[in-house]
């Protein structure tokens, strides 16, 4: 037996030792995590359920950004720090009481203008402020023409974008912002294609 080789037994030893004190191995992470713990989770869940939300996609008035079946995540607190955007993807109640529609019906679709913005769909493209907008996140180029409108103050006009096939502010006028109920910010799950 060498002197200067550490045995069998020593490198055992110090395997078992060391393997004891990493984090995945010991099964101490796998506990309660006590009273203070679950404050913390519960704290974190009523913060998740008053600040955002999770929402479903049932049409395709969003296509190509949003599918049917996809699920977002909704921020609600942003505005009321800052005003909307242009681009900026909203979730609202629906503007006024529509045949077949109830207020806890909630859409999706982009800012395109804000107040005191002039909108008009014409010869395919939307034009605000008379300036023809380069829009590349449509799924085509509207079919159809709408009047010149002024977006009043507290209002936005808000689009969809798949553009002949969403119900929008070129139907039924500007939004009112009191109405938007949060911001889109991420796509958590789209279904597989199959």
């Amino acid at each position: 037996m060498s002197f200067l080789r550490p045995s069998a037994f020593h490198q055992f030893l110090i395997t078992c030792l060391s393997v004891r004190w990493m984090p995945c191995e010991s099964w101490g992470f796998l506990r309660w995590p006590g009273l203070d713990g679950s404050l913390k989770i519960l704290i974190g869940l009523l913060l998740w359920s008053t600040f955002s939300e999770i929402r479903f996609i049932p049409s395709s008035s969003m296509y190509p950004t949003l599918r049917i079946g996809d699920r977002i995540i909704v921020e609600k607190a942003s505005y009321y720090f800052r005003n909307p955007s242009i681009h900026d993807i909203v979730t609202f109640r629906a503007p006024f009481q529509y045949p077949g529609l109830g207020e806890e019906d909630v859409f999706i679709k982009r800012i395109v203008a804000k107040a005191g913005d002039l909108v008009q769909v014409h010869d395919g493209s939307l034009y605000v402020n008379g300036i023809a907008q380069n829009e590349d996140f449509i799924a085509e180029h509207p079919k159809y023409t709408s009047d010149l409108t002024y977006v009043p103050v507290g209002y936005v006009y808000v689009l969809g974008d798949n553009r002949n096939n969403s119900f929008d502010s070129h139907v039924w006028g500007p939004l009112p912002v009191k109405n938007i109920a949060g911001r889109y910010l991420t796509r958590c799950y789209r279904p597989s294609d199959s």
